[in-house]
This record gives C-alpha cells, structure tokens and sequence, in this order.
C-alpha cells in the first residue's frame, strides 16, 4: 500500500448525481463515516458541486437537505440520445486519439448555442453558495480545454476562481457554454473520463463515488480506474443501486427528479456503509 493518505473521487452525473451523492454522503455520515476527512478531493461535473462544497466543510445532512425543496435558480436542460448520438459521430469523425476525439467533441461544444456563459456560470455560483478553495486540503476540479482536448484539474493555486472551474468542469457539451480560464475555454470532465479516478494514485484508501458508469473519453470507466488503484491501495467504489437508477428517470439534468435521487442514496447508504468504512478508516 502506497501511504494512510485519503482520497474522494465523485463524478459526474447530472442534477440527479449531485443530489444522490448528497444523500448518499449524509446517509454514510450517519452510519459514522464522514467522507469530509479526504486529504485529497477530486470533483468531476457533478462531483465538483459536491466535492467543492464538502471539501469547505458543509454538512452533509444539510446539503441532501436542499435538495428536497423546489429548485431555486436552475435553467431547465435535457440530456438525452439525440445528444449521445451526436457525441458519438463527433468521436468517429476522425483519428481516434483520445485528445483529438475530445477536441471534436469541444468543437462541438463550442459550436452549440446555449444561454450566456455568464448566466450558467451564477447558477454554478449559487450551488456553491459563497465556497472557495480550501486551505486545508487538496480540491481538484477537473476540465477539458475545448479547443485541444487536453485535460487539466485545476486548484487552488492555478489562479481560477472556485466558481469558474466548477463551471467549467459542469459545462456538458452542447447543453451548456463552455467556461472561460486560464487563457482558454473549457467543457466538463467527464470528457475525459465519469470520475478521472486515477488522480487518486498514490493514495492508500480511496473512495469512488461514481452516479455514472460511463465518460466521453477513452480514460476508463470509475470502476476500471479504480481496480487499476486497487494493487496499492484499499479502495471502494460505490455506483447507484437499481432503485437510485429508477429515481435518476431518463434525463440527468431534470431538476424535479432531485428529491427522489437524494432519498435513493440516503437509503443506499445503509448498504455501503460497511463496505466504504472499511477502506476510509
């Protein structure tokens, strides 16, 4: 094993990720195991919202607890086959290097209209409610430049605001602007891979918490990054049970579906717990 450091990776997964992963957080604190302890957080998409918000400390309860009232500020969006579809022909339209497929994918991204990256970028910074980069631990936020296809997971020292990133990482091609930083544009993580699990290298426990099994790049799924983890460190990864899917419905990004993902992860803690504390502790 590597070192006792610990690591959380969350990925991406939409409105209904954000508030199954909320639930599933409170319901883990509970049963005695408070995830808030990670030395290193890693947030992609969705995973950025809450890794951002737990990495500051906020409690989860409370957190799962929004999730329950009408949304306040969302922009309506669906995410759905015709969108996969399009990410599909972008992947096959030309070399298949996962930067260049990437790169085609932020073209089209670029190419999408969307409402104004100023209005996406607000609501980013209502979720966050006034959170910035922590002091006392590593967050990383991670993004694709929509122009390269290269990736990056931005910090605290790179000079980008909390909010910013966050957007940047939340930008889903096609539904959304991508984010200005840094000198370029950016579109979500998840790009890449659901969870970039393997940021977590070096890590002794890890935990994966992964609301979708499946990215837009050629980086592995969270769970195959994971067992690639597994031969140096303790490593769990938690993916939504079958009534968690049921609560998520057919478009991620449906805010009316948030009540009923946060209770499906609240309930899917009691069957994790274990298996999670055993690696964190």
């Amino acid at each position: 094993m590597s070192d006792d450091r610990r690591a959380l990776v969350l990925g991406g997964g939409g409105l209904t990720g954000i508030a199954w992963m909320y639930g599933l957080l409170a319901g883990l604190l509970a049963d005695g195991v408070d995830l808030r302890d990670a030395d290193l957080v890693v947030g992609t998409s969705a995973g950025s919202v809450v890794g951002a918000n737990l990495a500051v400390g906020r409690d989860p309860a409370a957190l799962a607890q929004t999730q329950l009232a009408p949304p306040s500020g969302e922009i309506a969006a669906t995410l759905g086959l015709r969108l996969a579809v399009r990410y599909g022909l972008a992947a096959l339209a030309g070399p298949r290097d996962a930067t260049r497929v990437r790169a085609r994918i932020g073209r089209l991204a670029l190419d999408a209209e969307t409402v104004p990256e100023a209005d996406r970028i607000a609501v980013i910074r209502s979720r966050l409610d006034g959170a910035d980069w922590p002091a006392d631990r590593d967050l990383r936020v991670t993004a694709v430049d929509a122009h390269t296809g290269a990736f990056r997971a931005f910090g605290r020292d790179d000079g980008v605001e909390l909010a910013t990133a966050v957007a940047a990482s939340c930008a889903v091609p096609g539904v959304w602007p991508p984010v200005t930083a840094a000198g370029t544009r950016w579109i979500d993580g998840g790009a890449r891979s659901a969870a970039n699990a393997d940021l977590a290298a070096g890590y002794g426990r890890v935990v994966v918490i992964a609301p979708l099994s499946l990215g837009l790049g050629g980086a592995g799924t969270p769970r195959v990054q994971a067992e690639a983890l597994g031969a140096l460190a303790r490593v769990a990864v938690v993916e939504p049970d079958r009534r968690s899917r049921r609560a998520f419905g057919r478009n991620p990004l449906d805010p009316a579906r948030r009540p009923a993902s946060a209770r499906a992860g609240r309930a899917q803690a009691a069957d994790v717990a274990a298996e999670v504390a055993r690696v964190w502790r």
